[in-house]
């Protein structure tokens, strides 16, 4: 993993808590696997099932579907959630867990989510647990 990528607490099914190394966030999309799964690797277009964690680089977390107790589905790969998302979960095995770091081009762009604390030149890291597919 790369020395510029937050470090997870945590394995798989934990609700993880993000050390942030004292530099920038990294430009671009970035992608840690932090647990290989050993399932199929999900396709374009399968709903994915996961809980994730999501936090602004050195700054509070936004949204926790462990902190709800309960998992989140949606389509991926179809453009239904933010590019960081389609991309960097597309291809991986299922029981898999990740870090994901996401640049606002990849998130959600210039306009960021007030509602929910996110600026538009925030990077989000997101912690996700590939569950599995419907």
């Amino acid at each position: 993993m790369s020395a510029n990528l937050p470090i997870a607490s945590g394995t798989f099914g934990d609700e993880p808590t993000l050390t942030f190394p004292e530099t920038a966030a990294p430009e671009g999309l970035q992608v840690a696997v932090l647990e290989a799964g050993d399932g199929p690797a999900v396709e374009a277009g399968q709903t994915i099932v996961v809980n994730y964690h999501g936090q602004i680089w050195n700054g509070g977390v936004f949204d926790s579907s462990f902190a709800r107790g309960q998992t989140i589905n949606f389509p991926i790969g179809v453009g239904m959630v933010i590019a960081g998302w389609d991309e960097g979960l597309v291809g991986k095995a299922i029981g898999s867990r990740l870090l994901l770091s996401i640049p606002p081009e990849h998130g959600y762009g210039p306009r960021g989510v007030p509602q929910a604390g996110i600026g538009g030149e925030d990077t989000l890291v997101f912690v996700v647990d590939i569950v599995g597919v419907e």
